[in-house]
């Protein structure tokens, strides 16, 4: 009987196969990938030698590697859909993916047949692989975590998706313009994206404002301003191609295109005024908030991207089952922080509203389908959204959220009846001044399990802003640390390093990231050390070039490279790091023919933009830079650098150059970090407080492998109960008044003495973050450094030493942690 083809969304017949359903099946030989290359450059990109530019070879690479992870990217969907596996669906407002092209290369195994394909087609293979845009999907560590969960699902082999939004222009573009940033577009879309498939078929209706009308029980949601979301696909292929995981991602479209009216009358404003609005949903990752008009942008692009994925996740369950009986066991959604939290009376909309199901079962499957991930402990970052805004963009949601907290409140009354406040605390809606929706408190209740992501992390989570909570649900929370893939932070960041792991333990560490420990004995070997240097020596030359290519500083490769690249925010404590090079400036100018060990420190990172204190400091970082790196009697003792435009590409090249990594967060505020991870990795040694992941680091590396400095949780809560005073530590240290004095005077600013008088006005009235309180000891801490530099084989030793430990902190323990006890997900291959 012959075959029919039916289309995808309606599964009405389009024809009958009549002949075998035939397709090349590609090789991987050299020859076999020039002809892909060609054939996909002449076909696919319309170009041919003598036409075709850089962007046409990059497309064409990109397409010929595209093919070969088509094959497992269907096998694994037919897969997941033929077993009927249950599935996690990860919702993540970012995914800082970084580029794809070389990762897939790499997954594929023909990283190097595809540089000479291309070399032998007069390609230029690095100059190709640099031309790629980092997709602007993301900004910090909650969405390279995504991208590292994503890749580690696919190498695991577990079934499901990420779901996220197809920004058009990412966050910004940062450029240093005069020391200060400047935002600008970040056109990461201008050429395209040939590594994704728009799936038109795949598109739903997101509704916004309207009102509700009262039917008996039910409610419909009606009059309402729609916007279409639309989906684009990209496989994220695991190592060795084990399978390939799906990122589906939202862009905006409007229900209708321009006002013809308008348009025929000269009016071309108002002709697109509609459709613009529309589609701003899906412009701009984290559009500025600060105006009313940007709170209600953010909480539309909220909303936007978990109603299109719960639509989806729903449309691809009743596709093979005809109740929702089984629909939390064969459905796992996972909160990735509180930006997706709207998922959870999204589900209840839907399964109540459009399905009927009743109140008490559609939440009993919410509860058993919810899981959510914590990020942060600093209550002023917990998510919340003012009643009115809500009720105007999202009444049936804010309807929602009534009744459950009701609910909610009720049970909590049964089983604390004498204690008022409690319900004041944990009630979803915060009564004080105007009313807000609490998102951490509505994801924690919809929740079967609430993760931190550090031991630490995890401990204060249920000792602070989750204290009532877990009073109430204790069995809820766990603890799963970060981690990070291997396959891009070291097999592909770091070639040097990786190689010479691969000639003295194999390469199977890529997948199984414990072996690394086998180095251990190695640590002390002449032979090996030396191989070691000369790998760091390769990268640290590289970034040399780079910074001097986009900088024009020119810097010493054989410098202590003292790094500290992440997103600005004034409790990582990127100023106490500029104390510590005011202070050694000043220290050198005074003693000048001391043994100094030369550095080279360098900062990367982006504020927010209207973070006014984070880009004030990036303005000190750049002048203090302009004055040290000018100063012929510092010469190559100390060099200040700032790179601009921090990403995921970026930090490639700097990460394996590192040899002090700075994490230095007051003490209870990092959650995790993942920078952390990568930098020991790759053989830096960390500088850092007693907070985050820093100490299972240091646990796992050895405490003398890592320099621990500053306070401790339970001193950072102490000091500040009893009443801190930053004068006294001003007072009583000559260097870090001297190094406040300079700065508070013009020292770096004579052209505005008065430039930084919020940073030193801050710092000694309030230094909430207690950088004074640490000076000292931090101070004290990095001349341990120099003292370690100043002995190379010993240095060398423990930079082996934290690569070895570091086994524990590979992204596939931690998503098999969340497939066993949170997600009850297995994988598709064995």
């Amino acid at each position: 009987m012959p075959n029919t083809l039916l289309t995808p969304t309606t599964g009405t017949a389009i024809g009958t196969v009549t002949a075998p359903f035939e397709y090349d099946h590609l090789d991987n030989t050299v020859d076999a990938l020039r002809k892909s290359i060609a054939n996909r450059l002449v076909y696919a990109v319309g170009k041919d030698l003598r036409s075709a530019t850089r962007r046409d070879w990059l497309f064409a690479l990109f397409h010929a590697v595209r093919d070969r992870t088509m094959d497992r990217w269907r096998e694994t969907l037919a897969t997941a859909q033929d077993s009927d596996a249950k599935r996690v669906y990860y919702l993540s407002l970012e995914f800082l993916t970084g580029r794809a092209l070389t990762n897939a290369l790499l997954a594929v195994g023909i990283h190097d047949d595809a540089r000479t394909a291309c070399t032998q087609l007069g390609a230029d293979f690095d100059a190709l692989i640099d031309l790629e845009n980092d997709p602007g999907l993301g900004n910090g560590g909650l969405g390279r975590l995504a991208a590292c969960f994503l890749d580690s699902m696919a190498t695991v082999g577990l079934p499901g998706m990420g779901y996220g939004i197809r920004y058009d222009f990412g966050m910004f573009a940062q450029r240093i313009v005069d020391g200060r940033q400047v935002e600008e577009p970040d056109y990461w879309l201008v050429n395209g994206n040939p590594w994704e498939f728009m799936r038109p078929e795949f598109s739903y209706p997101v509704q916004f404002g309207g009102r509700l009308v009262q039917e008996g029980e039910h409610v419909r949601w009606v009059d309402t301003d729609d916007v279409i979301a639309t989906a684009y696909d990209s496989g994220v292929p695991g190592h060795e191609l084990s399978s390939v995981a799906t990122l589906r991602l939202w862009t905006a479209r409007a229900t209708s295109g321009i006002n013809l009216d308008a348009f025929n009358k000269g009016d071309y404003m108002r002709a697109v005024e509609a459709k613009n609005e529309s589609e701003n949903v899906s412009r701009v990752l984290y559009p500025d908030d600060s105006t009313e008009h940007g709170k209600e942008l953010r909480l539309r692009q909220e909303y936007f991207f978990v109603s299109a994925s719960l639509q989806d996740i729903v449309r691809r369950y009743l596709k093979d089952h005809g109740s929702f009986d089984q629909l939390a066991d064969k459905v796992a959604i996972h909160l990735n922080d509180t930006h997706p939290a709207l998922a959870v009376p999204e589900l209840m909309r839907i399964l109540v509203d459009e399905h009927r199901l009743d109140w008490d079962s559609a939440w009993d499957l919410c509860q058993r389908i919810f899981s959510y991930t914590n990020h942060t402990l600093m209550q002023e970052a917990l998510e919340t959204w003012p009643v009115d805004l809500m009720g105007r963009l999202l009444p049936r949601h804010l309807r929602i959220v009534y009744d459950l907290n009701a609910r909610f409140l009720a049970e909590v009354h049964d089983r604390f009846p004498n204690d008022h406040e409690l319900l004041r605390r944990v009630s979803l809606i915060d009564e004080r001044g105007q009313r807000r929706v609490r998102m951490a408190s509505l994801s924690v209740l919809a929740s079967h399990k609430i993760n931190g992501v550090s031991a630490l992390h995890s401990q204060l989570m249920v000792e602070t802003i989750f204290a009532d909570f877990a009073r109430i649900w204790p069995e809820r929370f766990c603890n799963k640390t970060n981690g990070i893939t291997p396959r891009r932070w070291l097999s592909q960041a770091n070639r040097p390093l990786s190689a010479l792991i691969d000639a003295r333990i194999g390469s199977t560490w890529r997948r199984h990231l414990d072996e690394l420990s086998a180095l251990r004995e190695f640590a002390t070997e002449p032979e090996f050390q030396n191989a070691f240097r000369l790998a760091k020596t390769q990268n640290k030359k590289r970034l040399a070039e780079r910074i001097a290519q986009e900088t024009g500083v020119i810097v010493n490769p054989d410098s202590l490279f003292d790094v500290q690249i992440k997103r600005m925010h004034e409790y990582k404590r990127q100023l106490l790091n500029v104390l510590h090079v005011v202070t050694r400036y000043q220290q050198i100018l005074a003693h000048p023919n001391a043994n100094w060990v030369p550095r080279t420190v360098i900062f990367g990172g982006k504020a927010a933009s209207a973070y006014y204190m984070a880009k004030l400091v990036i303005k000190l970082i750049n002048d203090v830079a302009r004055t040290v790196n000018n100063d012929k009697r510092i010469g190559d003792k100390l060099k200040v650098v700032f790179m601009p435009n921090y990403r995921v590409s970026l930090a490639e090249v700097i990460i394996p150059a590192a040899d002090l990594s700075e994490q230095i967060s007051t003490a209870g505020t990092e959650a995790s970090g993942t920078g952390n991870m990568k930098f020991a990795l790759n053989g830096a040694l960390t500088i850092g407080t007693w907070d985050g992941a820093n100490i299972e680091i240091a646990e796992n590396v050895g405490l003398d492998h890592i320099f621990i400095f500053g306070l401790r949780t339970e001193q950072v809560a102490a000091l500040r109960a009893s009443g801190y005073n930053p004068h006294r530590y001003y007072d009583h240290n000559y260097d870090l008044k001297t190094a406040i004095d300079r700065i508070a005077e013009g020292a770096f600013s004579p052209e505005e003495p008065k430039r930084f008088h919020d940073i030193t006005r801050t710092l000694l009235e309030s230094d909430y973050y207690l950088l004074l309180a640490d000076y000292a000891d931090y101070i004290a801490t990095q001349q341990k450094v120099d003292e370690v530099y100043r002995r190379p084989t010993e240095w060398t030793r423990q930079a082996i030493m934290n690569v070895a430990g570091m086994g524990a902190f590979s992204s596939d323990r931690t998503i098999r942690e969340y497939a066993d006890d949170i997600w009850n997900v297995k994988p598709l291959f064995e």
